[in-house]
């Protein structure tokens, strides 16, 4: 079964659509929930978004601007970064450098590590 990207109804989705980066973070920070599993994010500018809690699991970011974003509390799984622009964006430490490499010259979907430290 294909995964195909989503063109969601979600407001806050339309929001990032639309390229209104700082309506959509004031309104999360009101706390709007922000849930965009398999959406299609290809070739939009999201330079300033705040990622933090969103879940991005399995989606498209073809092309996209993704500079300076810090993904760190965000959930990436299955997501694909293929021809992005990622300088200064920040990864989850689960998402090993090779598998983010490629996911951005090749579009394989982004899988976490499974390394990962646990605290305690």
């Amino acid at each position: 079964m294909e995964n195909k990207p989503i063109i969601s109804d979600d407001p806050m989705y339309r929001l990032l659509r639309e390229g209104k980066i700082e309506e959509f973070n004031s309104q999360k920070k009101e706390g709007e929930v922000c849930d965009f599993q398999s959406c299609d994010f290809r070739s939009l500018d999201l330079r300033g978004l705040n990622a933090y809690g969103i879940d991005f699991r399995g989606a498209y970011f073809r092309q996209t601007d993704l500079k300076g974003i810090d993904f760190r509390g965000a959930l990436l799984e299955g997501a694909t970064i293929n021809g992005a622009k990622i300088s200064g964006a920040y990864f989850p430490k689960t998402i090993l450098a090779q598998e983010i490499l490629l996911s951005l010259e090749h579009g394989t979907r982004l899988r976490l590590s499974g390394k990962e430290k646990k605290k305690g």
